[in-house]
């Protein structure tokens, strides 16, 4: 009887789990892209899912060389796993092409997936382009209003802004609400201004719905904050790709609509400072058929 309860409430808890696809890059050493957004979604109890919309060869150091996978094969991928995984909520990353924005906007509309985030990937931390020129206006015309959540860093709200990143706090609220002019106005959107650019020892993250401004509680030292709340491995990236992964949230994807970004950035750190090596949920994503199939069976209320 112990056993078959414990069987029930295991079934139970993996069909509360939220899948969660990553439309991005890969980047070898794992630091970026996909390879970390999957890290990112395991640590939160997400089922990860990847599309590969471009190709790196990269180290610890920089960037060598980008391939972009004809456009094709990307809206094979993704048709593929739309049309049999339930999938919850969608991170896209580095595109690298107008094209291959084109693409993944058209498939993302097609399918109506719910609980877009884009993190607005264009360059390395070594300073290697990864996003061309022509894709910009692409992003901003076809996937800004299909994102309820945009987490640009200072350089790419510059770019994205047509201006000079911003250098202060006053300067980075002035451009949070300028970005989310450039979103759908009738509907619940974001803007996650991650600040980890600013010069100086203040580390200041902007959360801004249209109406209020949250800026989430850190440690005021920069040191303080690398040595307690950022990974410090050998791979140097841009900021973490997987801090726009960890504002998809683990058990339900309507979380992630309130502001639990602080809350977000201390749990993907902590559990990774901890090393979880295992996944503990299912070893295959909940189907489409699946879900329909609980709706069936749920009691009426």
């Amino acid at each position: 009887m112990r056993s078959s309860a414990s069987s029930a409430a295991a079934t139970s808890s993996a069909s509360r789990i939220s899948n969660v696809v990553s439309i991005a890059g890969v980047d070898p050493s794992g630091g970026a892209g996909v390879l970390a957004d999957l890290k990112a979604f395991s640590a939160l109890g997400a089922y990860g899912c990847g599309v590969i919309a471009a190709l790196t060869a990269q180290n610890t150091q920089g960037v060598t060389g980008v391939h972009v996978p004809p456009t094709d094969f990307l809206r094979l991928q993704i048709d593929t796993l739309f049309a049999d995984v339930a999938i919850h909520a969608t991170k896209i990353g580095m595109l690298g092409s107008a094209e291959v924005t084109a693409t993944v906007a058209d498939r993302l509309a097609h399918w109506r997936a719910a609980n877009v985030v884009l993190d607005p990937v264009m360059v390395a931390k070594s300073g290697d382009s990864l996003l061309a020129k022509s894709a910009i206006a692409m992003m901003r015309e076809a996937l800004f209003p299909q994102a309820f959540l945009i987490t640009p860093n200072l350089p790419e709200a510059g770019v994205l802004l047509e201006q000079r990143a911003p250098e202060t706090v006053k300067e980075m609220y002035r451009a949070a609400e300028r970005l989310r002019e450039l979103l759908p106005v009738s509907s619940e959107r974001r803007v996650l201004l991650k600040g980890g650019h600013l010069p100086g020892n203040d580390l200041v993250d902007l959360l801004f719905d249209g109406d209020r401004m949250v800026e989430p509680p850190a440690r005021a030292h920069r040191d303080q904050e690398h040595a307690r709340h950022r990974l410090q491995p050998l791979v140097r990236h841009r900021r973490p790709a997987a801090a726009a992964g960890r504002r998809v949230p683990a058990g339900g994807v309507g979380r992630a609509r309130g502001t639990p970004v602080a809350a977000g950035r201390h749990r993907t750190f902590g559990r990774a400072r901890r090393r979880q090596r295992t996944w503990p949920g299912p070893s295959l994503p909940r189907t489409l058929a699946q879900e329909r199939s609980s709706e069936l069976k749920r009691p009426p209320r």
